[in-house]
């Protein structure tokens, strides 16, 4: 009995030492909860960085545009009033010729009528 019981003893750790080895393989491997915690906020944080610079640049994108066509309405609006204003002082010139011939052959009648 005394010599099996060191060879029981002796198998029992040689079969314990894989079990104990791949343990500490496998728990190297792993990570904790707080560093899993850690690395997904760090992910969280560069993907919310990406994508505000993303969203900043199609701002800036949609600005340079809706500045563009306010500057062609501006400009539209601005040829549209010379015109406008072109036609009125012609029309006004029309208005102010057709009513001095008007005057004219008025008083031209009044004096025939007073003779």
């Amino acid at each position: 009995m005394k010599a099996r019981f060191p060879a029981i003893l002796l198998a029992a750790c040689l079969m314990a030492v894989p079990c104990v080895r791949a343990q500490d393989a496998s728990a190297s491997e792993k990570k904790g909860v707080g560093t899993e915690i850690k690395d997904t906020t760090r992910t969280a944080a560069r993907d919310t960085e990406k994508r505000s610079k993303t969203a900043m640049k199609d701002i800036e994108k949609g600005a340079k545009k809706a500045g563009h066509a306010t500057r062609t309405a501006t400009k539209d609006t601005e040829k549209g009033t010379k015109t406008v204003a072109k036609k009125t002082k012609s029309g006004m010139k029309t208005g102010v010729k057709n009513t001095g011939k008007g005057m004219e052959k008025a008083g031209e009648k009044a004096q025939g009528a007073v003779k």
